[in-house]
């Protein structure tokens, strides 16, 4: 049976959305989705078209959206079309747009940096050396079992979230003398949050291609967008 997925990208060019999506759309299709690309979000208020959408893909860093596009994309997922996504592009998406973090359940904070006297302009200065810790929940979880905790040396996300999400992997930001939090911090890396009839997932890592290359980022991403595809029948 064919399933539609709708890969949506935009935003802030530096996560590469372009790049980013390619590497996953044969993936899609190869797992029998037809796969529409839309370089907008506007296209969630194209209710019709939500309706025949199993998944959404969303790679779009920043960025705003309109009202009638954040109702539509809600909708969907509510009625069951799946949502997934990697890194800012749907962790750091709309942040004006508090709807939205409902939605999604957690948020990007910030990336720490490496010890000032380090830094050297760019955006190597925030590639941390840090540990993605594989949870109990997520050990037993189709999208991460058979994963063992792995190390990446990117940018590790500090997450704003709520109780609502089941967390299947976590990452602790240290205590360093230039940074003014005075315990160990622990943010979520990958999470599922159910929404109605609909199943979201996200995954922190992904800010490069490289890193979705990684063997464990990628098995990941590919697994949880098809945990998200749709599993109820309007």
């Amino acid at each position: 049976m064919t399933r539609t997925a709708l890969v949506v990208r935009g935003g802030w060019d530096g996560h590469r959305p372009v790049e980013a999506t390619n590497l996953f759309v044969p993936f899609l299709e190869e797992h029998g989705f037809d796969v529409r690309i839309e370089e907008s979000n506007e296209v969630y208020g194209d209710e019709p078209l939500m309706r025949r959408t199993d998944l959404v893909v969303q790679s779009v860093t920043m960025s705003e959206i309109s009202r009638e596009a954040l109702m539509g994309l809600a909708a969907a997922v509510r009625r069951g079309t799946g949502l997934a996504g990697w890194h800012g592009g749907i962790a750091d998406s709309y942040r004006a747009c508090s709807d939205y973090l409902q939605l999604i359940g957690g948020q990007f904070a910030t990336h720490p940096s490496k010890d000032p006297a380090r830094c050297v302009g760019d955006e190597r200065d925030n590639f941390l050396p840090h540990t993605v810790h594989v949870t109990d929940l997520g050990r037993g979880h189709e999208i991460t079992a058979g994963v063992d905790d792995f190390t990446l040396t990117s940018e590790q996300y500090w997450v704003l979230h709520d109780d609502l999400i089941d967390v299947l992997a976590t990452t602790t930001h240290p205590v360093q003398p230039y940074h003014p939090w005075h315990r160990p911090i622990t943010s979520p890396v990958v999470w599922t949050r159910l929404w109605g009839d609909g199943r979201i997932v996200v995954a922190t890592p992904g800010h490069s291609v490289d890193v979705l290359r990684n063997p464990n980022v990628r098995t990941i991403v590919e697994r949880g967008m098809l945990w998200a595809t749709r599993t109820v029948s309007e």
